[in-house]
């Protein structure tokens, strides 16, 4: 019961925080001319956005932040419970900073783009070398906190892939850190997404007790909600690189410490559609001459080019990750 009551109470607070936030941080943006160059190779009437204050990715960080942390230390100190061991206090801990250096990366990103006024910031190879980096360091602090390199699979049960899982996990959180970003791309669709994939990672957390990371799971979902009060469309904020780049830190942290990465795929399905239609996209063009698979790509921007307006593809893409989300959840509950 008392870790219910300290999951909402991180909810609420993240969704209160990052929207009052909001108020002050979006005149804000705009008084120091912190806008988006839109592409203009992207829809031409995206044109329209071009200006709108970006970086609004700190408001939700700093609620979430806030919410984490003073849940988590109010439900430890009233629970009488521990964390469980040196290693879930790494997750929990770690998890946030992993996030926080995607979201550095990403604000270096945003800041050459708004200084340089130009849609483009760091180079594809500055980018994943810093993200390595991000990456390498989190998985290295959970093995030198007693982390293993056996990991949970719904119906199997613990799996030891030995070193390919560190291997594997390395390529795996910097793929999917990308993929969270390429989400980015419509008013309220990453917010939308990945708000559903919190939730959904707190209902595992809850399936298997794992308090802490409902708090933090918890805190997630309610910054992305407030976030939307601001981004959905039409929006008044983009979050930018440093809160996309941070999301996908989030959503990894989540699925490694609650031991379960591999429902990173299923509950993140939107975004691994996202970032194989922008590789199939290239690869097609490339092999054929010029010709395109998609309208173009990632492939919201397809289905926009469709005739989808932006609120029918946020609506229709939070969907579909509920009802994976929910298969995710009938695998741990039935298969573990």
């Amino acid at each position: 019961m008392a870790d219910g009551i300290w999951i909402l109470a991180a909810a609420v607070i993240a969704f209160a925080v990052t929207g009052l936030l909001g108020k002050w941080m979006v005149p804000f943006l705009h008084k120091i001319n912190f806008g988006q160059t839109i592409r203009e190779v992207g829809p031409k009437w995206h044109q329209k956005k071009n200006g709108t204050p970006t970086m609004g990715g700190f408001m939700f960080i700093i609620g979430i932040f806030v919410a984490a942390a003073a849940s988590l230390v109010l439900f430890y100190r009233t629970s009488g419970q521990n964390p469980q061991d040196m290693n879930m206090q790494t997750k929990l801990v770690a998890g946030f900073l992993m996030a926080l250096g995607f979201g550095g990366v990403g604000f270096i990103d945003d800041y050459i783009k708004v200084v340089k006024k130009r849609n483009l910031g760091l180079n594809e190879k500055q980018k994943l070398i810093l993200q390595f980096l991000v990456a390498g360091a989190y998985l290295f602090s959970l093995y030198l906190s007693g982390g293993s390199s056996v990991t949970l699979i719904p119906f199997l049960g613990g799996v030891d892939l030995g070193i390919f899982y560190w291997v594997i996990s390395l390529l795996g959180i910097v793929g999917m850190v990308n993929a969270v970003n390429f989400t980015d791309g419509i008013d309220g669709l990453n917010a939308s997404v990945t708000f559903f994939a919190s939730l959904i990672f707190m209902v595992i957390a809850g399936v298997l007790g794992a308090s802490g990371m409902g708090i933090l799971a918890a805190a997630t979902a309610g910054g992305c909600l407030g976030f939307l009060i601001w981004n959905f469309n039409p929006a008044k904020v983009f979050m930018g690189d440093t809160g996309s780049l941070f999301l996908g830190g989030m959503v990894c942290a989540l699925g490694y410490g609650l031991n379960l990465p591999v429902l990173i795929l299923p509950v993140g399905i939107i975004y691994i559609v996202e970032i194989l239609s922008v590789v199939l996209q290239v690869t097609y063009f490339k092999a054929t001459g010029g010709k395109r698979l998609f309208k173009m790509s990632p492939i919201h921007h397809h289905f926009e080019m469709c005739g989808w307006s932006e609120v029918k593809i946020c609506t229709v893409f939070s969907l579909i990750t509920l009802l994976f989300g929910v298969l995710s959840v009938a695998s741990v509950w039935f298969g573990l």
